[in-house]
């Protein structure tokens, strides 16, 4: 199988498991437990309450133990659709975990990549310089999700891709740090801006960043990508990139879920 047809077959599988996940947790095996109903009483205390009566009537049916009973089965029924939601990624998870994600040939970083974090950083030493490459997965660029099953391929692909984008840094000992904010369009990777940073403030504001990239001569664009290539930041890394970024962020969301559920059930 090809690299486009195995990102494509993961893609798929991913939203395909997203779509499961929320249709099983949309619809968890016990039904939730019905909160109090508001009778026609309690209707009419409510409206004469706005009159500045209170009604003895309507303080007794928000009595704290009747609160307390609301929150709890409140609470134990979004740890039910919370368990149900982990055990639907976490199946997901184990079905892709039979498929190694290999490194691309001739890989130089190292990965840095810290439980909890959104991103992962890409780090290598070369001749003198320290090139730094932080990854982000922006999944909030995805477009929607195409339900036609008779749809094409390329076209369900392409309605699964969420966005990676990379800012890189090369520095040099006793020296401006240089910045690139990257992108990944398709296969091919962009260059959208570049700056000069000062090591010692890197927010320092009023400082002359140079004329946006799309507005440099051609030629020059040109020699600011093979300065990235030669460096290893170069479009060869996409598909793994995307590999890897989609497993991390299904593991982040176990995580997050746990999390979520420990500070409920506490």
């Amino acid at each position: 199988m090809s690299s486009s047809a195995s990102l494509t077959a993961r893609l798929l599988r991913r939203a395909s498991v997203l779509s499961r996940c929320f249709a099983h947790s949309s619809a968890p095996s016990r039904p939730p437990v019905p909160l109090p109903r508001f009778s026609a009483a309690a209707a009419a205390a409510a409206a004469s309450s706005s009159y500045g009566i209170a009604p003895r009537r309507f303080l007794a049916s928000h009595s704290p133990s009747s609160s307390s009973s609301s929150k709890v089965s409140a609470d134990e029924n979004l740890v039910r659709v919370i368990d149900s939601e982990i055990e639907c990624v976490v199946q997901s998870e184990e079905g892709a975990s039979a498929k190694q994600i290999d490194l691309p040939e001739d890989f130089p970083f190292e990965i840095i990549d810290n439980p909890g974090d959104q991103s992962i950083t890409l780090k290598r030493e070369l001749v003198g310089e320290t090139i730094k490459a932080t990854v982000y997965t922006n999944f909030d660029a995805d477009q929607d999700l195409n339900e036609d099953a008779n749809d094409d391929d390329e076209n369900n692909e392409e309605s699964f891709k969420p966005a990676i984008q990379i800012v890189v840094t090369v520095e040099k000992p006793e020296a401006p740090i240089l910045e690139f904010e990257c992108n990944f369009n398709d296969d091919e990777l962009t260059i959208e801006n570049m700056r000069m940073l000062d090591p010692n403030n890197r927010d320092a504001e009023n400082v002359y960043g140079g004329p946006p990239f799309q507005d440099l001569d051609e030629s020059l664009q040109k020699a600011l990508h093979q300065y990235l290539e030669v460096r290893g930041i170069k479009h060869s890394l996409h598909d793994w990139l995307y590999e890897y970024m989609m497993s991390k962020d299904e593991k982040e969301y176990v995580v997050w879920l746990k999390n979520m559920k420990q500070f409920v059930g506490n």
